[in-house]
């Protein structure tokens, strides 16, 4: 079976039916399951290199409390004149936000988050009608400046859904064409930017996790499925022994990472993570894997319709977040740390300018 006919007839069924059979070897494990809470602590070290007057910045720190993450208190350091915890008014991300004194030519601040962890993995048996907030249902399908849900976003998801019913089959449906379509391209900066009304109309569907969970997020939001981005960064080395689905080192500073979730009405919200598939397709092993069956793509591809691994810390779910104080635009989302000098926005991806270090360390006492 190739493998789009082979997408095609797994896009109806939920993960737990949908195994792929391995293509070659035997197949590597990836099965996340609820367990234990884990404790991390992440410091966040920044640097605003060449700073001239009206220097601020902003640290994203952990924001969110569910089932699979419990965010603690933060606290920081440095040659700052003034720094607060603030809050997105939309989507309540929470950031450190500091400023220094007209003359100090090196600002630095270092902030210290703890977070608690755990797996996530969805029994597509065990069905329980999930009470839904409609606020946060209606904000996870609202359009934004790069996801857009009209025009070639709406046209391309339902050419994607066409004859598919319910929404358990339709998001399949997303998930396969996202795995399908899409690819990892490693020299995108970043995570992406995730605009997903150019990659459709550019034909260019390569990109980072910014883009290609983007558009799955997007896609769903089309056709009426609530779906959301969530913004983080992996704490520390996947269990499962994948070296693409982990923090390398305890220096996480290019570790970024977002993940997807969907609202199913018997399940509540879903974890999704095809970009990540993705990734494993393209820079787990040196050859680029283009079949979800192999043996080290199929597990991960099964797992993350509906599941992924505690060791990743989530940010925020934010989009189009206006920095308080800042006099630069909206950010599309909040994943990096940033900065402004002499009223200008800082590149957060460019070291000659703004340096900063992300340690993570796993609290075991």
């Amino acid at each position: 079976m190739d493998r789009r006919r082979f997408l095609a007839a797994s896009m109806a069924l939920p993960a737990a039916a949908a195994v792929p059979s391995p293509a070659r070897g035997q197949a590597r494990s990836f099965a996340p399951q609820p367990g234990p809470w884990r404790s991390f602590e992440i410091t966040t070290r920044i640097e605003i290199l060449g700073a001239a007057d009206g220097t601020q910045a902003w640290v994203p720190v952990p924001g969110i409390d569910t089932e699979w993450q419990k965010s603690g208190a933060s606290r920081w350091t440095g040659n700052i004149r003034s720094a607060t915890i603030e809050s997105d008014p939309v989507y309540g991300a929470k950031m450190v936000h500091a400023t220094w004194s007209d003359g100090e030519r090196v600002p630095a601040i270092e902030v210290v988050s703890r977070f608690q962890s755990r797996d996530r993995a969805l029994d597509w048996s065990h069905k329980e009608r999930a009470a839904p907030d409609e606020a946060e249902r209606a904000l996870a399908l609202k359009a934004t400046s790069l996801l857009p849900n009209d025009g070639i976003v709406r046209d391309t998801a339902q050419k994607i859904v066409a004859g598919r019913s319910g929404d358990i089959e339709r998001v399949r449906a997303m998930y396969d064409w996202i795995v399908t379509n899409t690819h990892r391209e490693p020299k995108v900066r970043g995570c992406g930017v995730g605009d997903i009304r150019a990659m459709l109309e550019t034909g260019d569907l390569g990109g980072k996790c910014g883009d290609i969970n983007a558009l799955f997020v997007g896609l769903c939001r089309a056709v009426g499925i609530p779906a959301r981005d969530i913004y983080g960064i992996r704490a520390t080395k996947s269990a499962f022994g994948y070296r693409e689905l982990g923090a390398g080192s305890a220096d996480i500073t290019k570790a970024q990472h977002c993940r997807a979730e969907v609202w199913l009405a018997d399940y509540g919200w879903v974890a999704m993570d095809p970009a990540d598939v993705g990734k494993v397709m393209r820079q787990e092993t040196p050859e680029w894997l283009k079949d979800p069956r192999h043996d080290v793509v199929a597990p991960v591809y099964l797992a993350l319709f509906g599941g992924w691994e505690g060791n990743w810390m989530a940010y925020n779910r934010a989009h189009d977040v206006a920095l308080p104080g800042a006099t630069g635009p909206k950010l599309g989302f909040l994943m990096y740390p940033q900065a402004e000098t002499r009223g200008e926005r800082v590149d957060s991806l460019d070291p000659e300018t703004f340096q900063y270090r992300i340690m993570a360390r796993e609290i075991t006492a």
